[in-house]
């Protein structure tokens, strides 16, 4: 099994910007000629936080006391109905959570995306990402960060991180507020592979030259898009496909 530190030895194993709901962010301005993408899941890849944890710093910072307790309650109530979608569908969990932001103002979502980041995301960053990200650059790769992950909490992160571009989920807004469905295409299994497919025609990539890392079974047409795909701290689902397909497992450190 290769060390986290050394997953460039084994290969490091992705995409156009699609309209309506992916939400993208290409400080590169349109710039083709890397060769080569390496393509990252986010939410128990490169973090150890999920969407739950957002939504849940979100309601919790919510306006007026009968709000917060009102979306506190909602969530935990539902947490046994988000645990059952998990394991049937994916997209289907996304958008049920999703609905749970209904009724948030579109700048309140970015000014607490922020302050999620900083408390929530930033310190679940897994050790050696910095380094891995690093290697992924030196050997030509692009940086892409391909979530289910919300864009106001994605943004900062993807700033943080210092990657070339982002794909995210994004809320229908109604006069500047959350009407709680979540814009097409959903960024969930097939859809985040096809908008690999269309990221690399777009920028010019060799997806059987490039890498993708997930830590989910529900990553699988992600991962399959490209050459070089990678288990990372991942599932026993996804884990078990990867030892029968010899890709590569890694697992952080669990010391910074």
């Amino acid at each position: 099994m290769p060390s986290f530190a050394g997953i460039k030895e084994e290969g490091l194993r992705g995409a156009e910007a699609v309209g309506g709901g992916a939400g993208l962010e290409d400080p590169l301005g349109g710039k083709v000629g890397l060769r080569r993408g390496a393509f990252f899941d986010v939410d128990g890849t490169l973090v150890t936080v999920n969407l739950l944890h957002a939504y849940l710093y979100y309601a919790m910072n919510a306006r007026g006391l009968v709000g917060r307790l009102g979306r506190l309650l909602g969530f935990a109530a539902r947490l046994p109905v988000y645990g059952a979608l998990e394991l049937l569908s994916r997209r289907a969990f996304n958008e049920a959570l999703f609905r749970a932001y209904r009724g948030f103002t579109e700048d309140r979502l970015w000014l607490m995306g922020e302050e999620a980041f900083d408390e929530v995301i930033r310190p679940a960053i897994r050790p050696g990402v910095r380094q891995l990200l690093e290697d992924s650059k030196a050997q030509g790769c692009e940086l892409v960060l391909v979530t289910g992950s919300l864009e106001h909490v994605v943004a900062p992160l993807a700033r943080h991180l210092g990657v070339d571009a982002w794909a995210a989920n994004r809320l229908e807004m109604d006069g500047g507020v959350a009407t709680g469905r979540v814009l097409e295409p959903v960024m969930a299994g097939a859809n985040k592979a096809a908008w690999i497919r269309r990221y690399a025609r777009r920028r010019g990539l060799d997806l059987e030259d490039s890498f993708a890392f997930a830590d989910s079974f529900s990553d699988l047409p992600m991962l399959v898009s490209v050459g070089r795909p990678c288990a990372m701290n991942s599932d026993g689902k996804l884990r078990r496909m990867a030892s029968e397909y010899r890709w590569p497992v890694v697992d952080s450190p669990e010391r910074r």
